[in-house]
């Protein structure tokens, strides 16, 4: 993955691109199905330059969440204030997931976003929208610090059973100046 760097003319660092059909690679699914849920997802390039997270929500054996996410990097943004995705949404609400360590279970930093339907639009999170988050649950642990994100996630858990569609051109984050 190539080091992401601040953009001195928008204060603004690239984290993620998915616009090249490698740049999905680095992302693996992490559905209920490994505490026995059916729900499934996957991370796939669409040619017209962005990524789609799409996939099925089941609550059938105590499921109800899918999920995509890197594998570990150096994802940091010192500074950073806000994080903004260019996202084309179905209608219903996702989380954009930051972990600030290498572990494979434990907290996320988990901020909801809901993209209009239909059309690319880009949603900004402040750092203050994340919260620490287990399995679901609030935990007590420190605020999110942009400059140890070592995992970028997208999540859908809204316990609505169905077909999701999410796609993703970018990640970036912002620091004082671009807002």
């Amino acid at each position: 993955m190539p080091e992401a760097r601040w953009s001195s003319a928008a204060s603004s660092r690239l984290l993620v691109a998915l616009d090249t059909p490698t740049s999905v690679l680095a992302w693996s699914a992490v559905d209920d199905a490994v505490m026995g849920g059916l729900s499934s997802s996957h991370l796939l390039f669409d040619p017209s330059g962005h990524a789609d997270f799409t996939g099925s929500v089941s609550l059938a054996n105590n499921g109800g969440f899918a999920s995509v996410r890197t594998a570990p990097g150096d994802y940091s943004a010192p500074g950073a204030l806000s994080f903004r995705l260019a996202v084309r949404g179905d209608g219903r609400c996702y989380k954009l997931n930051l972990r600030t360590d290498d572990a494979f279970d434990g907290p996320n930093h988990q901020a909801v976003f809901s993209p209009p339907a239909g059309q690319w639009s880009e949603i900004v999170l402040a750092i203050a929208d994340f919260i620490a988050r287990h399995r679901g649950r609030p935990v007590d642990a420190p605020p999110l610090d942009p400059a140890r994100i070592r995992r970028v996630g997208l999540m859908i858990a809204d316990r609505q059973v169905g077909s999701f569609s999410l796609s993703i051109r970018w990640l970036r984050a912002e620091a004082p100046g671009s807002l």
